[in-house]
C-alpha cells in the first residue's frame, strides 16, 4: 500500500481515538498512535495512568480496538506497544 493511502488511514484513525480520547483523559491516561504497519495493525501507546493498569487490556479491546475498527475497517487490529 502507499504512502499516501496509509497517511489518509492513519489521520482517519485519529480522529476515532479522538472520539475515546476524553475518557481516557478523564481517568488520567491517555493515548497516541505508534505505527500504522502495511498489514494494517494500528500500534498504539497507552500514557499517564493508562499505562500499566490492570485493565488497560480491557480498555484496548473493548474500547479503543472497537471504536477504531468501526471508524476505520481498513484496521485489523489495534496493539499497544507496551502490552502486545
Amino acid at each position: 500500500m502507499d504512502r499516501e493511502k496509509l497517511g489518509e488511514i492513519r489521520q482517519r484513525a485519529e480522529k476515532a481515538l479522538a472520539k475515546i480520547r476524553p475518557y481516557l483523559v478523564a481517568d488520567g491516561g491517555d493515548i497516541a498512535i505508534v505505527d500504522l504497519t502495511e498489514d494494517m495493525v494500528l500500534r498504539v501507546e497507552l500514557k499517564g495512568a493508562c499505562h500499566g493498569c490492570p485493565f488497560s487490556m480491557q480498555t484496548m479491546k473493548a474500547g479503543v480496538e472497537i471504536t477504531v475498527m468501526n471508524e476505520v475497517p481498513e484496521i485489523k487490529e489495534v496493539v499497544d506497544v507496551n502490552n502486545p
